[in-house]
């Protein structure tokens, strides 16, 4: 399975970052390119621990089991999952080139990171490997979303 731990692997997903610009128009979804840069610049403050957020009810109750669900293969993430409130970007515009950089400075994080545990609100604590995956994953569902 793809992981954000694999050097290869980070280095794709590097260069398909950099092909967004500002007519970088999605196939699904209601984010432009803006909104879904910030929307992954946040997931991966999240992710690394940077931002904290509770753990929302129904995540208790079926995070698990939709973890492990969405990480026990290569398939990508399904188009049009909802994703958590405080996620869901609503600013429209703003300077695509720095969040860009951001969020590949974030992923190069997790190479970094000594973290053996993660924590996601909907997901609960995942283990690095887990984290690997969902990273992985929810970057390339973005990724493809605006076709790169």
């Amino acid at each position: 399975m793809k992981t954000i731990y694999d050097k290869e692997i980070l280095e794709e997903l590097n260069a398909r970052i950099n092909a967004l610009n500002e007519s970088s128009t999605a196939r699904w979804g209601k984010m432009n390119v803006y909104e879904m840069l910030r929307h992954n610049v946040l997931w991966e403050e999240l992710m690394l621990g940077k931002m904290k957020y509770k753990r929302v009810f129904i995540g208790r109750i079926f995070g698990k089991m939709a973890l492990n669900n969405l990480i026990r293969d290569d398939k990508p993430i399904k188009q049009n999952m909802p994703t958590l409130k405080g996620f869901a970007i609503k600013a429209e515009t703003g300077n695509i080139e720095t969040e860009k950089h951001q969020w590949i400075d974030l992923l190069k994080e997790h190479t970094n990171s000594s973290a053996t545990e993660f924590f996601h609100p909907f997901f609960g604590h995942m283990t690095k490997a887990q984290a690997g995956y969902l990273a992985y994953k929810h970057t390339d569902h973005h990724l493809r979303q605006f076709g790169v």
